[in-house]
């Protein structure tokens, strides 16, 4: 048993009496059914970090057009918008930049179902689905828990169902930082026609992947909504957010999603490679095919779009989505270097957050390099082997090629440092006849393309601050 497996049944088997959870339900969900989806780590783009929640179409046409050509023959696929395209928001006269974080009037259907907003969206999504479709990638959207407020209000009919929006209403569940919905009362009949009806239309829209929002704590609506997509009529991802209230006890919940959101909001801030560390050291070695935990996506590029600095003030008075203004990201080259090497140890989805259209070279070639990608979609979430001296070797086995994989050694200080690790301490110690003259190692350091050197059972590297040594290991028998 390899420690990847061994880690696995452990925590698994162990998970109720570690993390207490938000809620426990009475009855225990049942097996997800075997899915095709998300065999490996789900690979894409998500217009949050460049657009928050004002993607517009013009926008969304051109980075689909720079997806085509910069990410999809590198495996990518997934075309993601995020929140509020059913918003009709107030503008700044003369722009396309918001004045209201939220847009304070949605777009609805006869049923309380969102519609496309006219004010971003003045053809309607389905243009931008046909062209994702025929360029062969797949369409994602994002989609809040619950009802809109406003059709609540007006009481509307569930579509195929002869319960009323205000039968299954629960008033007292509003997410924190959305104004505009409120939580369904999963008790009442009724509850699982509207999430039926939700996802009905979307599949009939021809969505792929969808991102439910403010869910994680909610554990009886992640099974009806689970239920509702099984029984959609077309396959689609189902991903989980936000996840700074994730846990293990409630892992059989999230698995019935392909993707869970195991942090907050992730940007392009150093402090936050914190968190990605502490979530990836919980649920190290618990991603399957079919089931990712997801770190969040990568804020490189141009972000923060729709948030100019000179219009602070311009009629617009309220902080809007996201963080900061727009900017190119503030991560520099070694910290984004390991910001995606967590992300390929760990096997995390990558959604790229930032602009295509702009994107430089530097950001292009880290999210498309070669053995970055083939580390990712090895598809085993990397564990923790050595921690020390804020060191840590993180390590992920190669699941088709005993005594291969890839480890990264992370200087987790802000001075740089010159680090001595054994091959027992990088984790090598499951390698043939190790110790002994007849095991020979290759090393190839990924990001300075070249070979690390072992002397006598060691390297020895200089890692700068919060930096990382990103390596391919081999090992094999001397003859």
């Amino acid at each position: 048993m390899n420690r990847h497996t061994f880690l696995q049944r452990t925590v698994s088997g162990a998970f109720a009496s570690l993390i207490p959870g938000e809620k426990r339900l009475a009855q225990k969900p049942a097996p997800k059914p075997a899915s095709l989806l998300a065999q490996t780590p789900p690979l894409g783009w998500n217009s949050y970090n460049s657009y928050g929640v004002y993607l517009h179409e013009k926008a969304a046409f051109e980075n689909l057009e720079a997806f085509e050509k910069l990410l999809k023959p590198h495996g990518y696929e997934y075309f993601v918008i995020d929140g509020g395209w059913a918003g009709e928001y107030a503008l700044i006269p003369g722009t396309l930049y918001p004045k209201e974080k939220h847009a304070s009037v949605l777009a609805m259907d006869k049923n309380g179902l969102l519609e496309p907003g006219k004010t971003y969206w003045p053809n309607g999504l389905k243009p931008l689905i046909n062209q994702v479709h025929a360029k062969g990638l797949k369409f994602g959207i994002h989609l809040m828990r619950g009802i809109p407020r406003a059709a609540v209000d007006q009481n509307l009919p569930i579509a195929g169902s002869r319960y009323r929006l205000a039968d299954i209403v629960d008033k007292s569940s509003i997410c924190k930082w959305y104004p505009n919905t409120y939580g369904v009362d999963v008790r009442k009949p009724g509850a699982q026609d509207y999430y039926n009806s939700v996802f009905r239309k979307l599949a009939q829209w021809g969505v792929d992947l969808v991102k439910v929002d403010d869910l994680i704590p909610f554990p009886d609506e992640i099974l009806m909504i689970g239920e509702a997509i099984r029984n959609c009529g077309r396959p689609m991802l189902y991903s989980l957010s936000p996840g700074n209230t994730t846990n293990l006890r409630d892992l059989p919940y999230y698995r019935q999603a392909q993707m869970v959101r195991i942090t907050y909001d992730i940007w392009d801030r150093v402090e936050d490679f914190k968190t990605a560390f502490n979530r990836w050291r919980l649920f190290q070695g618990l991603g399957t095919p079919g089931f990712w935990p997801d770190l969040d996506m990568i804020p490189f590029g141009q972000l923060q779009l729709m948030q100019p600095a000179e219009y602070e003030g311009s009629g617009r008075e309220v902080r809007m989505s996201g963080f900061g203004n727009a900017r190119t990201s503030f991560l520099s080259k070694t910290e984004m270097q390991t910001f995606i090497t967590i992300r390929a140890l760990a096997a995390s989805p990558l959604m790229m957050g930032g602009d295509l259209p702009t994107l430089d070279d530097y950001s292009l070639a880290l999210i498309t390099n070669a053995d970055m990608l083939a580390c990712n979609q090895n598809g085993n979430t990397g564990v923790l082997v050595y921690d020390k001296n804020q060191t840590e070797v993180w390590l992920t086995n190669q699941k088709s090629r005993f005594g291969a994989g890839w480890f990264g050694i992370f200087n987790r200080s802000d001075q740089g440092q010159l680090v001595k690790l054994s091959v027992k301490e990088l984790g090598l110690a499951h390698l043939p006849n190790v110790g002994t003259a007849k095991t020979t190692y290759k090393l190839h350091d990924i990001w300075n393309n070249a070979t690390l050197p072992i002397q006598e059972g060691s390297i020895e590297v200089s890692i700068p601050a919060n930096g990382v040594v990103f390596c391919r290991y081999e090992g094999a028998r001397s003859a």
